[in-house]
């Protein structure tokens, strides 16, 4: 998990993150890296500006839309693809590859999950292929508990 997630990450370290990136500390940056680091969720960009819109109500669907394509670029922000019509977002993991995602089919609920063994399977896969992995996405769909016993999606 980033050093920045959850509530322990301070608005100093979103800082120092943004400029070893190389990128300017701007309000709009800092405030859509602090909503994506204290979410408990994988949020996608409408749930972002909306969050991002409860604290400054003068930001644009447009900034967080670039602000997120940038700080993807740069490696801060990971950008997920559970097949759906949209992308959900998480602050990187340092450059490292140390949880993967359970994703329910039907209601949609991600469970972050840690592997030794999948992270054995990258580091084994990159020494005999003489490959430098930057990063591993393992993502397994199916049903949760909820939805297999006939609870109801919940959304």
């Amino acid at each position: 998990m980033s050093p920045l997630k959850g509530a322990n990450g301070s608005e100093r370290d979103i800082s120092r993150l943004l400029r070893r990136a190389g990128l300017r500390v701007t309000p709009q940056r800092t405030l859509l890296l602090e909503i994506i680091r204290e979410s408990e969720e994988h949020l996608d960009a409408d749930e972002i500006y909306r969050l991002a819109r409860n604290r400054h109500p003068r930001i644009s669907l447009s900034t967080v839309y670039r602000t997120l394509s940038l700080l993807k670029d740069m490696g801060l922000v990971r950008e997920l693809d559970f097949d759906q019509d949209h992308r959900h977002y998480e602050l990187c993991d340092s450059g490292e590859y140390k949880h993967y995602h359970l994703y329910c089919l039907d209601c949609g609920k991600i469970i972050e999950f840690e592997s030794p063994l999948v992270t054995e399977l990258a580091e084994q896969l990159a020494q005999e292929h003489d490959f430098e992995i930057t990063d591993c996405r393992v993502t397994v769909a199916g049903y949760c508990s909820r939805c297999r016993s006939g609870s109801g999606s919940e959304s």
